[in-house]
């Protein structure tokens, strides 16, 4: 029985020879500061250097690339003269993340 073809044009990634849209994402995210740049653009666009600061002074070079890797993802924009802001895509990204950033607080007053 051969794969459906869908299955076979999906393309691995790291920690995974599926391809699944899960796993895809999972991957990206787990990238070094890729989280912290949509955290950061969470309430609004930030230009390089603006964004560079908010990520503690992140490499310059590693931020460039994530910052690649996002917009091809689709999940960020780089907006003429306002910078990089978060997609209509990036905005549903950062709406999953409330409930755990809400959990996150919680969990941090713990006794």
């Amino acid at each position: 029985m051969s794969k459906p073809a869908a299955m076979a044009t999906k393309r691995a990634v790291r920690g995974s020879k599926s391809g699944r849209p899960i796993m895809a994402l999972l991957d990206l995210l787990g990238r070094r500061w890729t989280l912290r740049i949509v955290w950061e653009l969470r309430e609004g666009s930030l230009n390089s250097r603006a964004l560079r600061t908010a990520c503690d002074e992140a490499s310059p070079t590693v931020l460039q690339a994530r910052l690649s890797e996002l917009r091809e993802a689709g999940l960020i924009e780089l907006v003429q003269g306002d910078g990089y802001r978060l997609t209509g895509l990036g905005q549903e990204l950062k709406e999953t993340f409330l409930p755990l950033h809400r959990f996150a607080e919680r969990w941090s007053r713990r006794s």
